[in-house]
């Protein structure tokens, strides 16, 4: 018998991104997701006879767009197939999808693995298709049909068998749906199947070169289902292997309420597919001049940006990746540095802890979006600056913060309404601390004696007799002048 440590898991992603075009792929049908079932439907995504598909445009630029983003060679000349199976929600009996010359071809995709190292995914292919529709089966055990879906654009991004742990795929996935959400070609949403992904998955002996047998994993519809059934399949295939058996080439469906995977059917080969050009759709011939104006449309891309907010901005490393997970969060926390009046790396900090820990717990709590934060960056900027320049002090700014969320005001507005001016005035201050020093002599005797925590306790009594609103910074410092007078 082997420690299970003496295996290695193989593993390869194939994640299908839905295009966020208005139309589908080869006709001008809505792709609009929820509509009433099968309402978005026409002859060509039916596969009526005698009909012609045209190809959409936008399809061939998203596909370009993710190309170029992953390092990929865009390829001249690419050429649409038939995908020939029969299913119930696909009534054209086959899918167009691209097979032996798909749009791009040779990228990668870039994953951290801790300790600050990163690895490289390579990219076999991206390819164009259209999905297939949604067969739902309720709990009479029928089984409905909506083929709103069918023609709706995919992409698939196929990588190279170069995964090497549940947690590598979790992160290349990651990294996956990072990109298309930033290139704004996709949602991402896997609970709504905008982004899938199945998995294949075999083990081998480390130090063994040759690859064991396959099988592929599909249903899983989110990060955690997809590192939690890999983790699963590569130790099923463990045990049986060290039991003397052999692993069948098959498709499983994870099923996440039992954390385990069933099988499905046999695993498919190309050739059961009976590929063959579409007769109906002509090459899709891609120049240069596409290629470079497609180029001038991409954005600053996730890797790139959490990158520029570490050397600009001067935030920790763990501060740039949260901010830059998500492209609105990232959008929104530099319209918050844009409203600062004073620019360094303690006011950018500052805005970063405001960010990642208040306006992302209320995100959370509220299970919204950045999209529908009710406050607008530029408020939660003005609000920093109030903060900065001793208006308001950091107490203070948590209620001007729930305020703000309640009635949408500015800082300035609630500020005013309420009365949190925080008090500064050194002389104001010096006369309540003399009160309470001169009130409290026992507590001062023992401060000079050496019980440094009584200090707290001036803190506090001067913060309460003033009612919250002294200027904490200058309440230390004259205690801490005052204090030292006692000594003299």
């Amino acid at each position: 018998m082997l420690e299970k440590s003496a295996y290695e898991p193989v593993i390869g992603l194939e994640v299908h991104a839905q295009l966020l075009t208005k139309s589908k792929a080869f006709c001008s049908c809505s792709t609009n997701f929820g509509d009433e079932p099968n309402s978005n439907v026409c002859p060509v995504c039916l596969g009526m006879p005698g009909v012609l598909p045209v190809l959409n445009a936008r399809v061939v630029e998203f596909a370009i767009k993710m190309g170029i983003a992953t390092a990929c060679s865009i390829v001249p000349r690419s050429v649409f197939a038939r995908k020939n199976y029969f299913y119930p929600d696909l009534p054209k009996g086959y899918q167009v999808s691209q097979y032996d010359e798909p749009i791009c071809t040779n990228g990668f995709v870039e994953i951290e693995l801790g300790g600050g190292s990163r690895k490289k995914i390579g990219i076999t292919r991206i390819h164009m298709e259209e999905d297939a529709g949604k067969s739902i089966h309720d709990v009479e055990s029928d089984t409905l049909i909506d083929v709103n879906r069918c023609g709706v654009p995919l992409i698939e991004i196929v990588s190279e068998p170069d995964i090497r742990s549940p947690h590598e795929a979790y992160q290349y996935l990651h990294q996956i749906r990072q990109i298309v959400t930033y290139l704004e070609i996709c949602d991402g949403n896997m609970e709504e199947g905008s982004l899938r992904c199945d998995a294949n998955v075999s083990v081998r002996l480390k130090g063994e070169s040759g690859l064991g047998t396959k099988t592929e994993l599909k249903n899983m519809n989110s990060f955690r289902f997809v590192e939690k059934a890999i983790e699963y399949e590569v130790n099923r295939q463990i045990a049986l292997l060290e039991e003397g058996g052999r692993v069948v080439q098959e498709t499983l469906l994870w099923d996440s309420e039992r954390g385990i995977a069933v099988p499905m059917r046999s695993k498919e080969e190309a050739h059961d597919y009976r590929y063959f050009p579409d007769p109906d759709l002509v090459p899709v011939l891609v120049n240069e001049e596409w290629i470079n104006k497609v180029k001038t449309m991409l954005p600053e891309l996730p890797a790139q940006r959490r990158d520029r907010f570490v050397e600009t901005y001067k935030i920790p490393k763990y501060d740039a990746d949260v901010l830059s997970t998500e492209k609105p969060l990232a959008d929104f926390f530099e319209g918050v540095i844009a409203s600062l009046d004073t620019k360094n790396e303690e006011t950018y900090k500052l805005a970063s802890n405001w960010t990642m820990t208040d306006v992302l717990r209320v995100l959370k709590e509220e299970k919204i979006t950045v999209g529908d934060f009710p406050i607008p960056p530029a408020h939660l900027g003005s609000m920093i600056n109030l903060i900065i320049d001793g208006t308001i002090s950091g107490k203070m700014a948590k209620e001007v913060f729930e305020e703000m969320i309640k009635t949408k005001e500015s800082p300035d507005a609630i500020v005013g309404r309420k009365g949190l001016v925080q008090v500064s005035d050194v002389g104001a201050i010096e006369q309540v601390v003399g009160s309470i020093l001169a009130a409290n002599k026992g507590q001062v005797e023992s401060y000079l004696g050496g019980k440094q925590q009584v200090f707290g306790f001036f803190v506090g009594e001067t913060m309460k007799a003033m009612k919250g609103k002294a200027n904490p910074k200058i309440v230390n410092e004259v205690l801490k002048r005052k204090l030292q007078e006692y000594r003299l």
